[in-house]
């Protein structure tokens, strides 16, 4: 089973990122979305709760939003191992992150040691209360979304 984690806040601008890139790859990729071994979901305010999306699956795909020095709507992937050099100059858009929620799971034997985690982060720079995505972000969509169905093959593949 394969999980993909749209994460985000749609009314904070581009935090939400995440749910937009999932929708978009929805859309895009129909015949992927609707395979039986693919579960979505869309979490607003994951925090701990993301651990319960994590159970019985052998992959998951999170998307999120980060802020970092990198240009806005820059994309990059990451391996969970990967989230523990996130430093204080750049951090999921939301406090409790993505990180931190992963390592206490791995601590409390909530999730299984064969689960590969990877993270699609899209740049963001506008954080403020209201509805859109920014310019740039808006125009990373297409290449996100193709980092996603790209993952999906891979992880179907195995």
């Amino acid at each position: 089973m394969i999980a993909i984690i749209a994460l985000g806040q749609e009314l904070r601008g581009d935090d939400g990122a995440g749910l937009e890139v999932v929708r978009a790859w929805q859309r895009a990729y129909p015949s992927s979305a609707a395979l039986p071994s693919i579960r979505v979901e869309y979490a607003g305010l994951a925090g701990l709760g993301l651990l319960n999306w994590l159970e019985g699956v052998d992959h998951a795909i999170l998307v999120d939003a980060v802020k970092t020095t990198a240009p806005s709507g820059t994309l990059f992937t990451l391996k969970e191992s990967d989230l523990a050099s996130f430093n204080s100059g750049s951090a999921f858009a939301h406090g409790w992150g993505v990180a931190e929620t992963l390592a206490l799971g791995r601590r409390m034997g909530v999730l299984e040691d064969s689960l590969d985690i990877t993270l699609i982060a899209v740049c963001a720079a506008e954080f403020t209360p209201g509805v859109g995505l920014s310019l740039q972000v808006q125009r990373a969509l297409p290449e996100a979304t193709i980092m996603l169905e790209n993952l999906v093959q891979k992880f179907l593949q195995t």
